[in-house]
């Protein structure tokens, strides 16, 4: 038996918990016996005093076991995954699960919703028509089984202390601890039964952490945290300088994820991303010895429309149209009025702030400003120009999804400022910095 108080104390003074003493607590977030004040109290001690590895392990471990852990002893290939810290039109996930069930592996991947600027996978699904992504337990291991992979949200049977845990943070200013966001994020991972994860870590302007030491940091917590509590991890540090796909909003990058998979002559940056991520997953997984291998494996998959067929099961599956591929325009939602945005002057594209970019999506109503808002799926930005790019005064920087003039209107200041154009070339910046094993 142990007091909060005195957990709460000995890491307000800088002192190691024990793995007993981090259980303890963890029990009492999610049965209720600590209270929200004592939380708060050990998110800032933690915010302020950090945590050793052994003591992130033991926290991740506990916030994982606080709910159910999925087996998947039936299985007959390794199950992997991946997660991103979030970024503007990072549509990876819809290319990338497919693309990796169609190579062997088995992806149950648990995805979010928007965050601040950033988007959602969730609720880019949700712009699919009876896309159902809270199945039971049972519905999404069958679909895993059946398909190679199904991409879901959080149910409350998965790491229910970190909901409480995080709710918490979220309005005590201790969201920015690398030690709890390591946690936060693994406790979910973790608790899908992961043979092994690779995690997608943004850097630059767009990026959740604000600088790259903040970024990689993040990374060295996340894959030897992960790989102490016995998953194979690796993360990659990429790019979010600019708009990663040519597309931001939720119809308008499934169309692209779409696109993407009938290799129809998807975005370079975009792609470079996506394959590198995949390569690590499934090496990881021991389904390829060799990078190259595997990079031949996604090229193959989408060369022969296998991974563009996985993807069209499992949109079935989890309850979406059986001819979706086929027929997408019909079936997402479209805004009543497309608007290029022109270019005030010749040059070359030089920057983008990619942060802006995806608030502007936001104020359009493809984000939310707040937890309960509905968000408009139809709504958001295409063709947006990428870094190194010669545009002409009057060119479009990008087209703009709207509802009605005045929208577009709202948002034009904001998207012209975003875009930074000079009269000297700019090389475009690199798509992965780095890999970290």
């Amino acid at each position: 038996m142990y007091l909060p108080q005195e957990i709460i104390r000995k890491k307000r003074n800088g002192l190691v918990l024990t793995g007993d003493e981090i259980r303890w607590f963890v029990k009492g977030i999610y049965d209720n016996s600590v209270t929200e004040g004592q939380i708060g109290a050990f998110a800032m001690a933690t915010f302020f005093q950090g945590m050793s590895i052994d003591e992130r392990v033991a926290l991740t471990l506990a916030m994982r076991d606080s709910g159910t852990v999925m087996q998947w002893d039936d299985l007959d290939g390794p199950v992997v995954d991946k997660h991103s810290t979030g970024g503007v039109g990072d549509v990876v996930s819809l290319m990338l699960g497919p693309m990796v069930a169609a190579c062997g592996g088995f992806v149950p991947m648990i995805s979010g919703r928007g965050l601040g600027h950033t988007g959602g996978t969730l609720d880019k699904f949700e712009s699919i028509p009876g896309y159902d992504p809270y199945p039971d337990n049972e519905r999404f291991k069958q679909i895993v089984k059946d398909v190679g992979v199904a991409i879901i949200g959080q149910t409350g049977n998965l790491a229910p202390a970190d909901k409480r845990f995080y709710g918490i943070r979220d309005v005590t200013a201790t969201v920015e601890s690398i030690d709890l966001i390591t946690a936060s994020i693994l406790s979910k991972k973790l608790a899908a039964g992961l043979d092994a994860l690779v995690m997608d870590v943004k850097v630059g302007d767009g990026a959740f952490m604000p600088t790259y030491e903040d970024s990689k940091a993040l990374a060295e917590s996340i894959v030897h945290v992960a790989n102490g509590a016995g998953t194979q991890t690796t993360a990659l540090l990429t790019d979010m300088n600019q708009v990663l796909a040519r597309s931001a909003g939720n119809a308008v990058e499934v169309r692209e994820a779409v696109r993407f998979l009938q290799n129809d002559n998807p975005d370079p940056a975009l792609k470079a991303v996506t394959i590198a991520l995949c390569a690590e997953m499934l090496c990881s997984a021991k389904l390829a010895a060799t990078t190259a291998e595997a990079e031949t494996m996604l090229e193959t998959v989408l060369d022969n429309g296998k991974a563009l067929d996985v993807f069209s099961q499992m949109v079935s599956a989890l309850g979406g149209p059986a001819d979706f591929v086929e027929n997408m325009d019909s079936y997402l939602p479209k805004a009543p009025l497309i608007l290029d945005l022109p270019a005030p002057t010749s040059g070359y594209v030089s920057g983008i702030k990619t942060r802006d970019i995806g608030l502007a999506v936001v104020q359009l109503g493809g984000g939310r400003s707040r937890a309960d808002q509905v968000i408009d799926h139809a709504v958001g930005l295409d063709n947006i120009v990428k870094i190194g790019e010669a545009v002409n005064a009057g060119d479009a920087l990008m087209s703009v999804h709207v509802q009605n003039q005045q929208q577009f209107d709202d948002v034009r200041q904001k998207l012209l400022e975003a875009i930074e154009i000079s009269a000297e070339a700019t090389a475009a910046p690199q798509s992965v910095y780095e890999t970290i094993r």
